[in-house]
């Protein structure tokens, strides 16, 4: 039976299995730069010309051909991306690499870099969100983890955010869940914005 996937409603293409496979070959330090350049260019999609410039950079340095590179790019960056709208947990993402043929050790490194980045990603997406949509309400509430895999998480505070979306068609209730500092960060944030909002009226 074909593996379900949480970042997409259909079976992805041939291809994508093939290029997130191919990233088994890249040596860990290669894996994480690349995992790096993800991050980077979804918190700051308009730098796509940084990007052009890193990943030819990466191609000259490691003997790899630009065109392939941008391929087996491309298929990794659609996760995330996808995770991100569809508010999908670390553990979806990392199922999800996994069930594309990545190696568990190599979607470890993707997840630890998610979990690191989440509070800047959450943040640019919801940026993204509100440059088209209003935001109508915004309620959270506080959860303990009871249980977990890592010991260490185990009575971690955690939030869980929920935003009324204004999409023009309706509202739309769009969730994220983040870490306590993550959550303070994000109220600093949005702090900042509506400073900047009320300055610019």
């Amino acid at each position: 039976m074909a593996a379900q996937f949480n970042f997409s409603k259909e079976t992805p293409p041939d291809s994508m299995f093939s290029d997130i496979q191919t990233l088994n070959k890249f040596h860990d330090d290669q894996f994480s730069q690349l995992v790096e350049f993800v991050f980077l260019f979804l918190i700051e999609p308009t730098k796509s010309e940084r990007l052009v410039n890193q990943l030819e950079e990466f191609a000259s340095e490691n003997g790899v051909g630009p065109g392939p590179l941008k391929n087996v790019f491309k298929s990794l960056l659609v996760i995330p991306n996808s995770a991100l709208k569809k508010s999908l947990s670390p553990t979806h993402v990392q199922e999800d690499l996994v069930n594309l043929g990545l190696s568990e050790e190599k979607a470890n490194t993707f997840i630890e870099q998610w979990k690191t980045n989440l509070a800047l990603l959450s943040r640019s997406a919801l940026g993204q969100t509100l440059m088209v949509n209003q935001l109508v309400d915004m309620e959270w509430k506080f959860g303990v983890t009871a249980s977990s895999s890592e010991l260490d998480k185990v009575g971690n505070t955690f939030l869980q955010l929920k935003m009324v979306i204004n999409t023009g068609n309706g509202t739309k209730n769009t969730y994220m869940e983040l870490s306590l500092p993550q959550f303070y960060s994000f109220l600093h944030e949005m702090e900042k914005a509506r400073a900047s909002l009320e300055y610019l009226s």
